[in-house]
């Protein structure tokens, strides 16, 4: 689409800037990376007023220019860059209106970058409500530039911004903040002079930051550093200089601008909560309950909705067989691609549920006391709090939580970070833990409160937990590192979740999920179909020829003879081959070479074990007999036993190798992006593995 504008979003975290590019794009908008980085790139679009169309940009949250990580320097880079193509027309900076002090300071450095400027006012809702007294007109003329009052939660003032950027400068019109030549006058002077610059502080963020930034020549980097000697420049102590200057404009600004009664410095709301959720004690057990409610919810509510999609996909592979003629695109399309994705696709109410649990939790701002809670006990392994955040997000996906480690300035706890963040426990596990726990786990309750269903699978969750803490520690002891790691987190103020959004999470994660999973499902579905429908030289025929044999035609009825029939070619198809080499590898774990398969494939992607099990046994079963997979999983028994396949031994050991093992190749392939080395996720799929086989075998001999 092209746009007729482009409009950056500028703020610190927690200021509501995601949340105002939701509200303007709405559905609108698509996520990719940054020109030469791997941080992410959220840009949507907007119609504005006059009908043009506007380009949106998220840039990431910052609470300075001065990049402390890779997320941070993207904010000057684009914003500098005069020949990058990102860079905005215009800036819209967005000012939590409860906690101006602390915001005003980015503001002050991008409007001395001198791009047109427009102040989004946000979460002045929260600040009427504390009685925060704001002279908008005033405070509007003092810095010379737009502010526009909005409540983006509450999709207040959003037409207000857009007429503000229908009707936006194309030059900047706001008068420096502070007196920028009076820092390092003869370095800026000297700069400007031989860069050909007309903006000192342009000049001055070139003198610190010229070792990062990539939109200068080695040449302009080199004369820059020689100047710094000259003129006896101190990096450290010019932003020192820098940042007092600001505040004691800020300070002015806000003295004249702004009246806070005294009620509103009294202890908040937000504070005597935490006193509670944050706790030491009481404030993990308040985290587990909740991890409990979820995971009993997830099992509860989506018992008959889960339901409803295995009966559909039953019946659209019945009728598909009843009206398709026989043959091999027939098998194909309803045994291989529909029997493959209807083994996931069933899983769309949980994976929903979970989203939206996460969704709630973050959109509270209780997420964000989790995170400052597992702090001490991250220290404890070698860690900083800034860890959490992507074990935490874990639970959704590791390959984004692993990018989100690019905040640790620490190499020592990145690495250790990055190693460990594929344990826990994701939302692809979600689809086996479920479909296994169902299969050999009661559904009754206990107490009469907690279901054991929803026990078993809290019990996965926080066992990832502990195993990702646990190697963490072991990490610790390897790794060599002299940094010291800090944390340094704001806590939002408690608020009620925007259900539109919930909404809207749960439908992004579960389409999502279909589309990445889907995509994977079908190719592994159809090479597997054609693996399991022939075999090697004329296997097929001896069997026909076989079972045609009158011991079988008189005492087998039709269903069974066809069922017997499908298992023996399935057993001696190149599927089944393969997997009777791979048997005696994990026999001692429990497995048959059907299960063996399914570990195979999933090593594209984990939730691919439920759709091979599916084409495994829809190959395997009778056309004129559908079942779910589930189904199909229950009452598959050991033909040399005559015992069920799936008994609590193997379900068991089967979790804890899927717990452990690493099987998803975006997650390889994002943790060699981010170390730019092979060797770590070699390590890291090594030790995964090692870990899998042998959790699995003691849990297997543990309940054999």
């Amino acid at each position: 689409m092209k746009a007729d504008i482009r409009v950056a979003l500028v703020g610190n975290p927690n200021t509501g800037k995601s949340t105002l590019f939701n509200t303007l794009t709405g559905l609108n908008q698509k996520i990719g990376n940054f020109p030469g980085v791997t941080v992410d790139k959220k840009t949507g679009y907007c119609t504005l007023p006059d009908g043009r169309t506007a380009e949106i940009i998220d840039l990431p949250g910052t609470y300075s220019i001065y990049p402390k990580s890779q997320d941070e320097s993207i904010v000057f880079s684009i914003l500098a860059d005069k020949s990058n193509p990102l860079t905005p027309d215009l800036v819209v900076v967005i000012l939590d209106a409860s906690n101006l002090k602390r915001n005003l300071l980015l503001y002050t450095q991008v409007a001395d970058l001198k791009i047109p400027v427009i102040i989004a006012l946000n979460m002045i809702d929260v600040s009427n409500k504390a009685g925060i007294n704001i002279n908008i007109p005033l405070f509007a003329k003092k810095l010379g530039v737009p502010v526009v009052p909005i409540s983006a939660r509450r999709v207040e003032g959003i037409d207000k911004l857009k007429e503000a950027i229908s009707f936006s400068n194309k030059i900047a019109l706001q008068e420096s903040s502070i007196d920028i030549d009076a820092i390092a006058p003869q370095l800026i002077a000297q700069l400007s002079k031989e860069l050909k610059l007309d903006n000192p502080y342009y000049a001055l963020q070139l003198a610190h930051q010229h070792e990062t930034i990539k939109f200068i020549s080695a040449s302009e980097s080199e004369r820059i550093e020689e100047l710094e000697k000259e003129f006896s420049f101190h990096s450290q102590k010019a932003q020192g200089a820098e940042t007092i200057a600001r505040y004691s404009f800020i300070n002015e600004l806000l003295y004249d601008t702004v009246k806070i009664p005294e009620t509103a410095k009294d202890e908040t709301l937000s504070n005597k909560i935490d006193k509670v959720l944050t706790h030491k004690i009481f404030g993990l057990i308040i985290f587990l309950g909740i991890l409990l409610f979820m995971f009993q919810s997830i099992f509860a509510w989506s018992a008959y909705p889960m339901e409803l999609i295995a009966d559909l996909f039953v019946w659209i592979q019945s009728t598909l067989h009843n009206i398709l003629p026989a043959g091999p695109l027939t098998g194909l399309l309803v045994d291989g691609v529909i029997g493959g994705l209807s083994g996931v696709m069933v899983f769309i109410p949980q994976i929903a549920i979970l989203f939206a649990f996460i969704s709630i939790l973050e959109d509270t701002g209780y997420m964000s006391r989790v995170t400052f809670m597992m702090d001490k006990l991250m220290r404890k392994v070698g860690l900083n709090g800034k860890s959490v955040v992507p074990l935490i997000g874990g639970f959704a996906c590791a390959v984004p939580s692993i990018m989100s480690t690019r905040t640790i300035e620490n190499w020592k706890d990145r690495m250790i970070t990055i190693m460990v963040t594929p344990l826990v426990t994701c939302s692809a596990r979600l689809p086996i833990y479920v479909l296994l726990i169902s299969l050999v786990v009661p559904n009754r309750n206990v107490w009469w409160v907690f279901n054991m269903q929803g026990l078993a699978l809290t019990g996965m969750y926080v066992f990832s937990l502990i195993s990702a803490i646990v190697v963490a520690f072991a990490f610790k002891l390897v790794l060599k590192g002299r940094e010291r790691g800090y944390f340094i987190m704001e806590l939002p103020v408690y608020r009620m979740p925007r259900w539109n959004n919930v909404a809207f999470s749960m439908y992004d994660r579960a389409k999502t999920f279909v589309l990445q999973a889907g995509k994977v499902i079908i190719a592994v579905s159809v090479i597997l179909w054609v693996l399991a429908s022939y075999g090697p030289g004329d296997r097929f025929e001896r069997i026909e020829q076989k079972y045609r044999q009158p011991q079988y035609t008189r005492h087998l009825n039709a269903d069974e003879l066809s069922k017997a029939i499908g298992s023996e070619k399935l057993e001696n198809s190149y599927a089944g081959v393969l997997g009777h080499v791979i048997e005696p590898v994990i026999r001692p774990l429990g497995f048959d070479w059907k299960i063996g398969i399914a570990l195979i494939t999933s090593f594209a992607a984990r939730e691919v074990f439920v759709g091979t099990m599916a084409t495994i046994y829809s190959v395997e079963g009778s056309a004129e007999k559908m079942e779910s997979v589930q189904q199909k999983m229950k009452t598959a028994t050991d033909p040399q036993t005559g015992r069920p396949v799936f008994s609590l031994a193997v379900a068991f050991s089967l979790m804890m190798f899927y717990a452990f093992a690493m099987q998803c190749a975006s997650t390889v392939a994002v943790v060699y992006r981010e170390t730019k080395n092979w060797k770590w996720p070699a390590i890291q799929f090594a030790y995964m593995t090692v870990l899998a086989y042998a959790a699995s075998l003691l849990a297997y001999n543990l309940l054999k």
